[in-house]
């Protein structure tokens, strides 16, 4: 940590600029147990608005947006000095929420794809702590099928009209901008006819629900189009070119849902039921610490995670110096989420009828273990499901002819969806 890595942001080394972050976060940020993070909940309002506080302070100490361009309110600086920050910054309280999506996805994307003018003005904003980012994707009928969207976006004198719904939006309720794509074109195949636009959620013409899930959570929502008009500045990419955008939005989810992105800033967990789960701790709780089998489970468990981080930088080291192609991120996006879940399985397992009953007793308050269980598949769809992660890795990877697929070449107005 001795070097100082060739960036156009400074000359400062790496040690020196984790020297000054260590200074400035024991005077300036609030310390936490990392192993006991604050209890940040999504689905409120007041964690972003936290959130949003603390990114504030971040920005105006001079430790915010670290790999983005200076231009566009960032740093400027290589992902050592992210990672050397990350490692000073695990004992403090963090805007750890708005990682994903705002910067590993939306403004990530948008430093790849927007504007200038959307570069200066939403990027900016997000280091600086004023607005919040999210992905309108997904769509009610659409499914896993990103290409298959139906929301239109009909041209009119210097803008567009934009018409449908969106669903599974993560924390649109708290977002000021969106990331959206519509379909401008029916008269190409689906890929070619599409248009990603930025809108914002203030707008009239959208209206937005809240999703509870069968955990209780209300994270996601929906959102319902009327006319909402937009002018051609909303437009990120180019007009029909949609699919190019999306592309590289999805490379950006998949590397940020996995934990490998440059533009994340601090690795801990947003609060305890992020944390991974104390294998060890629910064996001894049970009274099955001497258990072999459960041994055998627990250990199984942790040395999955150790894998998964090791991977992580494999992967990020090998994008970076072209031996890995960008789609590689996938292999990441995959792994965690098959390590999430055998965490929380082995957790469920150890665990047994305590997880989702109050036995009392020293196993009493083992129940978040069931409550977890019922979420725990949400890494297997997030940036696309893990199905698709595997045809991702096999065809665009590994170099394995493409699955065939019947609407290839045919215009997306004479598609077969649904009952026709």
């Amino acid at each position: 940590m001795t070097d100082t890595v060739s960036t156009t942001g400074t000359t400062e080394s790496v040690a020196d600029f984790a020297a000054r972050a260590r200074a400035w976060l024991a005077e300036n940020m609030p310390r936490i147990d990392a192993e006991h993070p604050p209890f940040t909940v999504r689905a409120e309002q007041s964690s972003w608005d936290r959130a949003k506080e603390l990114q504030k302070r971040l920005y105006d100490g001079g430790f915010a947006g670290i790999c983005f361009p200076r231009e566009y309110g960032g740093l400027g600086l290589d992902f050592a000095y992210q990672r050397a920050f990350n490692a000073e910054c695990r004992s403090y309280e963090m805007p750890l929420i708005l990682n994903v999506p705002t910067f590993t996805i939306c403004a990530a994307t948008i430093l790849d794809m927007g504007t200038e003018a959307q570069k200066r003005e939403r990027i900016s904003a997000a280091i600086r702590g004023d607005e919040i980012l999210c992905q309108l994707l997904s769509e009610p009928s659409g499914g896993s099928d990103l290409a298959g969207v139906i929301t239109r976006a009909d041209r009119t004198d210097g803008g567009w009209v934009i018409n449908g719904a969106k669903t599974w939006s993560t924390s649109a309720f708290a977002a000021d901008y969106g990331l959206m794509l519509a379909r401008t074109d029916w008269t190409v195949p689906k890929h070619e006819g599409l248009t990603m636009f930025l809108v914002p959620l203030n707008a009239p013409g959208i209206t937005m629900r809240r999703i509870r899930e069968v955990n209780g959570n209300e994270e996601f929502c929906e959102e319902f189009f009327d006319s909402l008009v937009l002018g051609d500045d909303a437009v990120v990419g180019e007009v029909d070119n949609g699919w190019e955008v999306a592309s590289r939005q999805l490379y950006h989810e998949r590397r940020a849902v996995g934990g490998g992105s440059e533009f994340a800033s601090g690795t801990g967990a947003e609060n305890a039921n992020e944390m991974p789960p104390d294998h060890v701790g629910l064996a001894e709780a049970t009274g099955q610490a001497d258990d072999p089998r459960v041994q055998e489970l627990a250990g199984r468990a942790l040395v999955r995670r150790v894998v998964k981080q090791h991977l992580i930088d494999h992967v990020a080291r090998s994008i970076a110096d072209g031996s890995l192609p960008p789609n590689a991120g996938t292999l990441i996006r995959l792994f965690h989420a098959e390590t999430t879940e055998l965490e929380v399985d082995t957790a469920l397992a150890i665990a047994g009828t305590a997880a989702v009953v109050d036995e009392g007793g020293a196993a009493a308050g083992l129940l978040d273990v069931g409550v977890r269980y019922l979420s725990r598949q949400t890494g297997s769809l997030g940036g696309g499901t893990s199905e698709m992660a595997r045809n991702v890795i096999g065809e665009r990877i590994l170099g394995f002819p493409r699955e065939l697929a019947a609407d290839k070449g045919i215009p997306f107005n004479q598609v077969k969806r649904g009952r026709s």
